[in-house]
Protein backbone atom coordinates (compact mmCIF):
# COMPACT_ATOMS: atom_id res chain seq x y z
CA UNK A 1 0.00 0.00 0.00
CA UNK A 2 1.76 3.22 -1.11
CA UNK A 3 0.31 5.44 1.60
CA UNK A 4 0.44 6.61 5.17
CA UNK A 5 -2.87 5.55 6.79
CA UNK A 6 -4.68 6.20 10.04
CA UNK A 7 -8.26 5.67 11.21
CA UNK A 8 -10.08 8.27 13.25
CA UNK A 9 -13.43 10.03 13.56
CA UNK A 10 -15.85 9.99 10.62
CA UNK A 11 -13.05 9.69 8.05
CA UNK A 12 -10.09 7.43 7.37
CA UNK A 13 -7.01 9.56 6.59
CA UNK A 14 -4.26 8.82 4.08
CA UNK A 15 -1.12 10.50 2.78
CA UNK A 16 -0.35 10.11 -0.93
CA UNK A 17 3.10 8.80 -1.83
CA UNK A 18 2.83 8.31 -5.62
CA UNK A 19 0.98 10.30 -8.29
CA UNK A 20 -2.28 8.63 -9.37
CA UNK A 21 -5.76 9.61 -10.65
CA UNK A 22 -8.08 9.67 -7.62
CA UNK A 23 -10.29 6.64 -8.37
CA UNK A 24 -7.31 4.48 -9.34
CA UNK A 25 -5.55 5.51 -6.12
CA UNK A 26 -8.63 4.83 -3.97
CA UNK A 27 -9.05 1.33 -5.44
CA UNK A 28 -5.37 0.57 -4.74
CA UNK A 29 -5.22 1.97 -1.21
CA UNK A 30 -8.58 2.03 0.55
CA UNK A 31 -9.58 -1.22 2.28
CA UNK A 32 -13.18 -1.13 1.03
CA UNK A 33 -15.09 -2.82 -1.79
CA UNK A 34 -14.96 -1.29 -5.28
CA UNK A 35 -18.71 -0.52 -5.20
CA UNK A 36 -18.48 1.23 -1.82
CA UNK A 37 -15.48 3.31 -2.92
CA UNK A 38 -17.37 4.44 -6.05
CA UNK A 39 -20.49 5.20 -3.99
CA UNK A 40 -18.42 7.24 -1.51
CA UNK A 41 -16.84 9.21 -4.37
CA UNK A 42 -20.25 9.85 -6.00
CA UNK A 43 -21.70 10.74 -2.60
CA UNK A 44 -19.05 13.45 -2.15
CA UNK A 45 -17.46 11.60 0.75
CA UNK A 46 -13.83 12.10 -0.38
CA UNK A 47 -11.71 15.09 0.64
CA UNK A 48 -8.30 16.04 -0.73
CA UNK A 49 -6.35 18.52 1.38
CA UNK A 50 -9.61 19.38 3.18
CA UNK A 51 -11.68 20.05 0.05
CA UNK A 52 -14.43 17.72 -1.22
CA UNK A 53 -13.54 16.16 -4.60
CA UNK A 54 -15.93 14.04 -6.70
CA UNK A 55 -14.01 13.84 -10.01
CA UNK A 56 -12.77 10.28 -10.48
CA UNK A 57 -9.78 11.47 -12.56
CA UNK A 58 -8.61 14.21 -10.17
CA UNK A 59 -4.81 13.92 -10.15
CA UNK A 60 -3.26 13.20 -6.77
CA UNK A 61 0.33 14.22 -6.10
CA UNK A 62 2.79 13.02 -3.41
CA UNK A 63 2.19 14.63 -0.02
CA UNK A 64 -1.53 15.30 -0.56
CA UNK A 65 -3.86 14.33 2.31
CA UNK A 66 -6.90 12.21 1.42
CA UNK A 67 -9.85 11.71 3.79
CA UNK A 68 -12.38 8.95 3.02
CA UNK A 69 -15.79 9.03 4.69
CA UNK A 70 -16.70 5.82 6.54
CA UNK A 71 -20.26 6.13 5.24
CA UNK A 72 -21.08 6.10 1.52
CA UNK A 73 -22.49 9.62 1.57
CA UNK A 74 -21.21 12.85 2.93
CA UNK A 75 -24.24 14.54 4.53
CA UNK A 76 -23.13 17.88 3.09
CA UNK A 77 -23.26 16.40 -0.40
CA UNK A 78 -25.73 16.53 -3.26
CA UNK A 79 -29.33 15.87 -2.32
CA UNK A 80 -32.38 15.96 -4.54
CA UNK A 81 -35.58 13.94 -4.46
CA UNK A 82 -35.77 14.19 -8.25
CA UNK A 83 -32.18 13.62 -9.39
CA UNK A 84 -29.57 11.02 -8.39
CA UNK A 85 -25.97 11.36 -9.61
CA UNK A 86 -24.79 8.04 -11.02
CA UNK A 87 -21.39 9.08 -12.44
CA UNK A 88 -19.38 12.27 -12.89
CA UNK A 89 -16.07 13.33 -14.40
CA UNK A 90 -14.69 16.62 -15.70
CA UNK A 91 -16.56 16.33 -19.05
CA UNK A 92 -19.95 14.84 -18.30
CA UNK A 93 -22.41 13.73 -15.65
CA UNK A 94 -24.82 10.76 -15.73
CA UNK A 95 -27.96 11.01 -13.62
CA UNK A 96 -31.08 9.03 -12.85
CA UNK A 97 -34.15 11.24 -13.24
CA UNK A 98 -37.32 10.69 -11.22
CA UNK A 99 -40.88 11.01 -12.52
CA UNK A 100 -42.26 14.56 -12.51
CA UNK A 101 -39.24 16.64 -13.51
CA UNK A 102 -38.43 18.06 -16.95
CA UNK A 103 -35.04 17.45 -18.61
CA UNK A 104 -34.64 21.20 -19.19
CA UNK A 105 -36.51 24.42 -18.56
CA UNK A 106 -39.81 25.09 -20.32
CA UNK A 107 -41.68 28.21 -19.30
CA UNK A 108 -41.25 30.13 -16.06
CA UNK A 109 -39.68 28.52 -12.97
CA UNK A 110 -40.35 24.96 -14.11
CA UNK A 111 -38.63 22.21 -12.15
CA UNK A 112 -35.95 20.70 -14.37
CA UNK A 113 -32.82 18.54 -14.16
CA UNK A 114 -30.55 21.12 -15.81
CA UNK A 115 -31.25 23.76 -13.14
CA UNK A 116 -30.79 21.18 -10.34
CA UNK A 117 -27.38 20.26 -11.79
CA UNK A 118 -26.37 23.88 -12.38
CA UNK A 119 -27.14 24.59 -8.73
CA UNK A 120 -25.05 21.56 -7.68
CA UNK A 121 -22.11 22.67 -9.85
CA UNK A 122 -22.24 26.15 -8.32
CA UNK A 123 -22.35 24.83 -4.74
CA UNK A 124 -19.49 22.42 -5.40
CA UNK A 125 -17.36 25.22 -6.92
CA UNK A 126 -17.28 23.71 -10.39
CA UNK A 127 -16.98 26.23 -13.19
CA UNK A 128 -19.40 24.57 -15.57
CA UNK A 129 -23.06 24.26 -16.48
CA UNK A 130 -25.16 21.29 -17.58
CA UNK A 131 -25.60 21.06 -21.35
CA UNK A 132 -28.63 19.08 -22.56
CA UNK A 133 -27.73 16.29 -24.97
CA UNK A 134 -30.96 14.23 -25.04
CA UNK A 135 -34.28 14.35 -23.21
CA UNK A 136 -36.72 12.20 -21.31
CA UNK A 137 -40.37 13.18 -20.96
CA UNK A 138 -41.37 14.72 -17.63
CA UNK A 139 -43.17 11.52 -16.59
CA UNK A 140 -40.49 9.08 -17.80
CA UNK A 141 -37.84 8.12 -15.25
CA UNK A 142 -34.33 6.82 -15.78
CA UNK A 143 -30.82 7.47 -17.02
CA UNK A 144 -29.64 10.63 -18.76
CA UNK A 145 -26.27 12.15 -19.61
CA UNK A 146 -25.44 15.87 -19.58
CA UNK A 147 -22.25 17.47 -20.90
CA UNK A 148 -20.34 19.86 -18.62
CA UNK A 149 -18.91 22.03 -21.40
CA UNK A 150 -19.91 23.09 -24.89
CA UNK A 151 -17.17 21.13 -26.65
CA UNK A 152 -18.28 17.82 -25.10
CA UNK A 153 -21.92 18.71 -25.79
CA UNK A 154 -21.15 19.27 -29.49
CA UNK A 155 -19.35 15.91 -29.78
CA UNK A 156 -22.27 14.09 -28.14
CA UNK A 157 -24.95 15.94 -30.08
CA UNK A 158 -23.39 15.56 -33.53
CA UNK A 159 -22.28 11.94 -33.07
CA UNK A 160 -25.06 10.70 -30.78
CA UNK A 161 -26.05 7.65 -32.85
CA UNK A 162 -22.42 6.54 -33.24
CA UNK A 163 -21.49 7.22 -29.59
CA UNK A 164 -24.54 5.63 -27.94
CA UNK A 165 -24.40 1.90 -28.69
CA UNK A 166 -27.19 0.60 -26.43
CA UNK A 167 -30.27 2.30 -24.94
CA UNK A 168 -33.04 0.30 -23.36
CA UNK A 169 -36.26 1.10 -21.57
CA UNK A 170 -38.58 -1.02 -19.51
CA UNK A 171 -42.33 -0.39 -19.57
CA UNK A 172 -45.53 -1.79 -18.16
CA UNK A 173 -47.87 -2.13 -21.14
CA UNK A 174 -51.62 -2.56 -21.01
CA UNK A 175 -53.01 -6.02 -21.69
CA UNK A 176 -51.28 -9.33 -22.31
CA UNK A 177 -48.79 -9.40 -25.20
CA UNK A 178 -48.79 -13.00 -26.44
CA UNK A 179 -45.61 -12.94 -28.57
CA UNK A 180 -42.25 -12.97 -26.76
CA UNK A 181 -40.44 -10.41 -28.93
CA UNK A 182 -40.57 -8.47 -32.16
CA UNK A 183 -39.64 -5.30 -34.04
CA UNK A 184 -41.85 -2.41 -35.03
CA UNK A 185 -40.82 -0.05 -37.82
CA UNK A 186 -42.65 2.92 -39.32
CA UNK A 187 -42.38 6.66 -39.88
CA UNK A 188 -43.16 9.18 -37.14
CA UNK A 189 -44.26 12.75 -37.66
CA UNK A 190 -45.85 15.47 -35.51
CA UNK A 191 -49.19 16.98 -36.42
CA UNK A 192 -50.02 20.67 -35.87
CA UNK A 193 -50.96 19.94 -32.24
CA UNK A 194 -47.45 18.44 -31.68
CA UNK A 195 -48.90 14.96 -31.26
CA UNK A 196 -46.68 12.30 -32.87
CA UNK A 197 -48.41 9.88 -35.21
CA UNK A 198 -47.12 6.93 -37.22
CA UNK A 199 -47.39 5.84 -40.82
CA UNK A 200 -46.45 2.47 -42.37
CA UNK A 201 -45.14 4.35 -45.44
CA UNK A 202 -42.82 7.34 -45.65
CA UNK A 203 -44.97 10.38 -44.76
CA UNK A 204 -42.14 12.89 -44.71
CA UNK A 205 -41.45 12.04 -41.06
CA UNK A 206 -38.52 10.12 -39.57
CA UNK A 207 -37.96 6.38 -39.75
CA UNK A 208 -38.38 4.82 -36.30
CA UNK A 209 -37.29 1.28 -35.35
CA UNK A 210 -37.95 -0.30 -31.95
CA UNK A 211 -37.08 -3.83 -30.84
CA UNK A 212 -39.09 -5.27 -27.95
CA UNK A 213 -38.87 -8.28 -25.67
CA UNK A 214 -41.37 -9.49 -23.04
CA UNK A 215 -39.88 -9.86 -19.53
CA UNK A 216 -43.05 -10.86 -17.67
CA UNK A 217 -46.81 -10.94 -18.21
CA UNK A 218 -50.17 -11.35 -16.55
CA UNK A 219 -53.58 -11.36 -18.22
CA UNK A 220 -53.83 -7.61 -17.47
CA UNK A 221 -50.32 -6.27 -18.08
CA UNK A 222 -47.01 -7.03 -19.79
CA UNK A 223 -43.52 -5.98 -18.64
CA UNK A 224 -41.61 -5.15 -21.81
CA UNK A 225 -38.01 -4.18 -22.56
CA UNK A 226 -37.71 -1.80 -25.51
CA UNK A 227 -34.39 -1.36 -27.32
CA UNK A 228 -34.18 1.72 -29.52
CA UNK A 229 -32.48 1.47 -32.90
CA UNK A 230 -33.54 5.07 -33.59
CA UNK A 231 -34.34 7.70 -30.99
CA UNK A 232 -37.39 9.64 -32.14
CA UNK A 233 -39.70 11.81 -30.07
CA UNK A 234 -42.25 9.66 -28.14
CA UNK A 235 -41.07 6.62 -30.13
CA UNK A 236 -41.77 3.93 -27.52
CA UNK A 237 -45.09 5.47 -26.49
CA UNK A 238 -46.35 5.61 -30.08
CA UNK A 239 -45.00 2.17 -31.01
CA UNK A 240 -46.49 0.43 -27.99
CA UNK A 241 -49.86 2.07 -28.77
CA UNK A 242 -49.45 0.87 -32.39
CA UNK A 243 -49.05 -2.67 -31.00
CA UNK A 244 -52.44 -2.29 -29.27
CA UNK A 245 -50.71 -2.36 -25.88
CA UNK A 246 -50.00 1.25 -24.87
CA UNK A 247 -47.68 2.14 -22.00
CA UNK A 248 -49.77 2.23 -18.82
CA UNK A 249 -50.52 5.72 -17.56
CA UNK A 250 -50.00 7.31 -20.99
CA UNK A 251 -52.73 9.93 -21.19
CA UNK A 252 -51.51 11.12 -24.59
CA UNK A 253 -51.18 7.91 -26.61
CA UNK A 254 -52.89 5.31 -24.42
CA UNK A 255 -56.56 6.17 -24.85
CA UNK A 256 -57.28 4.46 -28.16
CA UNK A 257 -57.12 0.95 -26.67
CA UNK A 258 -59.61 1.86 -23.95
CA UNK A 259 -62.35 3.63 -25.81
CA UNK A 260 -65.03 2.33 -23.46
CA UNK A 261 -64.28 5.16 -21.03
CA UNK A 262 -63.22 2.89 -18.15
CA UNK A 263 -60.39 4.27 -16.01
CA UNK A 264 -60.94 7.64 -17.63
CA UNK A 265 -60.23 6.06 -21.01
CA UNK A 266 -56.79 4.61 -20.23
CA UNK A 267 -55.09 2.00 -18.04
CA UNK A 268 -53.19 3.59 -15.13
CA UNK A 269 -52.45 1.02 -12.38
CA UNK A 270 -49.49 2.86 -10.83
CA UNK A 271 -50.69 6.47 -11.26
CA UNK A 272 -47.65 7.30 -13.40
CA UNK A 273 -46.38 6.81 -16.92
CA UNK A 274 -44.90 3.31 -16.62
CA UNK A 275 -41.77 3.97 -18.69
CA UNK A 276 -38.21 3.86 -17.31
CA UNK A 277 -34.86 4.31 -19.13
CA UNK A 278 -32.93 1.50 -17.41
CA UNK A 279 -29.81 1.04 -19.58
CA UNK A 280 -27.50 3.59 -21.20
CA UNK A 281 -24.23 2.58 -22.91
CA UNK A 282 -21.99 4.96 -24.81
CA UNK A 283 -18.40 5.56 -25.80
CA UNK A 284 -16.93 8.42 -23.75
CA UNK A 285 -16.70 11.42 -26.12
CA UNK A 286 -13.25 12.42 -24.82
CA UNK A 287 -11.49 9.34 -23.41
CA UNK A 288 -13.03 6.76 -25.76
CA UNK A 289 -13.80 4.50 -22.79
CA UNK A 290 -16.90 2.27 -22.85
CA UNK A 291 -19.38 3.74 -20.34
CA UNK A 292 -22.18 1.39 -19.29
CA UNK A 293 -24.86 2.28 -16.75
CA UNK A 294 -27.98 0.50 -15.59
CA UNK A 295 -30.64 1.02 -12.93
CA UNK A 296 -33.01 -1.57 -11.46
CA UNK A 297 -36.51 -2.03 -12.85
CA UNK A 298 -38.70 0.21 -10.62
CA UNK A 299 -40.04 -1.76 -7.66
CA UNK A 300 -43.66 -0.78 -8.32
CA UNK A 301 -43.36 -2.14 -11.90
CA UNK A 302 -42.26 -5.53 -10.54
CA UNK A 303 -45.00 -5.60 -7.89
CA UNK A 304 -47.64 -5.85 -10.64
CA UNK A 305 -46.18 -9.20 -11.74
CA UNK A 306 -45.90 -10.95 -8.36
Amino acid sequence: MNTGYNRGGEYDHFTVIESRPLLEWLLENVPQSKSKIKATLQGRGIKVNGKTVSQFDFMLEPGMKVAVSKTKRNQQGFKSRYVKIVYEDRWLIVVEKAVGILSMAAGHSSLNVKSVLDDYFKKSYQRCTAHVVHRLDRDTSGLMVYAKDMETEQILEHNWHEIVYDRRYVAVCSGEIVEDDGTIQNWLKDNKAYVTYSSPVDNGGKLAITHWHVLDRTTDHTLVEFKLETGRKNQIRVHSADMGHPVCGDTKYGRSAFGDGSNGGFDNPLHRLCLHAWLLCFTHPVTGEAMEFETPVPTDFKQLFK
